[in-house]
C-alpha cells in the first residue's frame, strides 16, 4: 500500500507547554484513521498540525511522501492540499448545496465543476436536493454536503475535526456509518478526531487512542478492544473490569470466579505472579444453572438486554450482559460463567 499520511517523532507545543510527545504514526491511501481520546490529549492539536495550523517542535509530517511540517519550516495549509469538515459544517448560508459543495473548485471548467458536484450529490444522496440552502436541510444532510465540499477537490488527505458533534446522539453512529461508506466509494484517505469510541469504531480501519500527549496504540478496533496494550486502553475502551489472578502456568490464571485459559507475556508466566485480568461483559455468560452466583449492584437497561452490575467476594465488580427476559433486582444474585476468548493481563501496580 501506498503511504499518505507518515508522522515521526512529532512534537507539538504552546509555548513552553507539551501538548504532543514523541509520536509517530502512519496511514496508507485509502485508509480512515482516528485519533480517540479524552478532551485535552493533543489529537486535535496534532490535526492541526497536519492541516498546516500549528508548528512542530520536533520530528516531521509527510503528506504523500513529501514533508509538509519539520521545525522551522510548516507548508502553509492551502499548499498541502488537504481537506477539513469541521464541527460546526460552516456552509455558506447564502449558497445552495449545489454551490456550497463547488466552492472550492473556482479554478475548475463549468463542465468539470458541474460534473464532480453532480457525482458528490449522487455520492450523498442528496441529487434531489442540490438547490437546497443549508437552512433547508437537516443537520444529517448538512454533514454530508460538509463533506463533500470538502472531498470535491480530491484532497491528499480529509481530516474531520468532531464531524458529529452537533448531531444528535441517536443519529451519529448511523452517520458515521454513512460517512464511512461515502469516503469508501470515493477512495478518500481521511483522519478524524472524536472522544466517542462507538464514532470512532463505525467510521475507521485504524484508531490510535492517546492520553496526555501520546500514542497508546495505534490498532484496528478489534485489536484495542481484545488486545489493549497498557490499562489505560483497557479502561478507555469498552466496557470492563480489572481483577485479579495469580499465575497458575504459561496458560492459565486462577482468579476467584475460576481458572483461565490463555497465553501469557513471556514476562509474566512464572508460577505464582500476581495479576490484573481484564474482563468484558462478553467474557462473563449468564447461566442460571451455574454454581457461581453472584449479586447483582447495579442494571443498565439496553432494550434487548440488560447489562448487569455484580459484585465478587473479593468486593471487585465485574459486568454481565443477560436477555432482558431475565429482570433480575439489585441486591439479588445470578448465576455466572466464564467464557474468555481473549486473556489480557496486565502486572499487578
Amino acid at each position: 500500500m501506498t503511504r499518505q499520511l507518515d508522522i515521526t517523532d512529532v512534537a507539538i507545543a504552546y509555548g513552553s507547554a507539551p501538548v504532543v510527545r514523541g509520536l509517530s504514526l502512519s496511514l496508507d491511501k485509502g485508509a480512515i484513521g482516528c485519533l480517540l481520546g479524552p478532551s485535552g490529549c493533543g489529537k486535535t492539536s496534532l490535526l492541526r498540525a497536519i492541516a498546516g495550523f500549528e508548528p512542530v517542535t520536533e520530528g516531521e509530517i509527510r503528506l504523500a511522501g513529501t514533508i509538509v511540517s519539520r521545525p522551522g519550516e510548516t507548508l502553509a495549509p492551502e499548499a498541502r492540499n488537504v481537506g477539513m469538515v469541521f464541527q460546526d459544517f460552516a456552509l455558506f448560508p447564502h449558497l445552495s448545496a449545489f454551490d456550497n459543495i463547488a466552492f472550492g473548485l473556482r479554478r475548475w471548467s463549468a463542465a468539470e465543476r458541474r460534473e464532480r458536484v453532480g457525482e458528490l450529490l449522487d455520492l450523498i444522496g442528496l441529487a434531489g436536493a442540490a438547490d437546497a440552502f443549508p437552512h433547508e436541510l437537516s443537520g444529517g444532510q448538512q454533514q454530508r454536503v460538509a463533506l463533500a465540499r470538502a472531498m470535491a477537490p480530491r484532497p491528499r488527505i480529509l481530516l474531520l475535526d468532531e464531524p458529529f458533534s452537533n448531531i444528535d446522539t441517536e443519529l451519529r453512529e448511523q452517520l458515521a456509518g454513512e460517512v464511512r461508506a461515502v469516503l469508501k466509494r470515493d477512495a478518500v484517505t481521511a483522519i478524524l478526531v472524536t472522544h466517542d469510541q462507538f464514532e470512532a469504531f463505525a467510521i475507521a480501519d485504524i484508531v490510535g487512542v492517546m492520553a496526555e500527549g501520546r500514542l497508546r496504540q495505534w490498532d484496528d478496533p478489534y485489536g484495542l478492544y481484545h488486545r489493549p496494550a497498557d490499562r489505560f486502553v483497557a479502561d478507555f475502551i469498552g466496557e470492563g473490569a480489572m481483577i485479579a489472578g495469580k499465575v497458575v502456568d504459561r496458560a492459565h490464571v486462577e482468579t476467584e470466579i475460576g481458572v483461565i485459559s490463555g497465553g501469557l507475556p513471556p514476562s509474566l508466566v512464572s508460577a505464582g505472579t500476581q495479576l490484573s485480568v481484564l474482563l468484558r461483559p462478553d467474557d462473563i455468560i449468564h447461566d442460571e444453572s451455574s454454581p457461581e452466583q453472584f449479586p447483582v449492584v447495579a442494571r443498565a437497561f439496553r432494550g434487548s438486554q440488560y447489562l448487569y452490575t455484580l459484585r465478587l467476594p473479593s468486593g471487585a465488580e465485574i459486568y454481565c450482559r443477560a436477555h432482558c427476559h431475565h429482570d433480575h433486582e439489585p441486591g439479588e444474585p445470578i448465576g455466572v460463567r466464564l467464557d474468555v476468548r481473549h486473556l489480557t493481563v496486565f502486572a499487578e501496580g
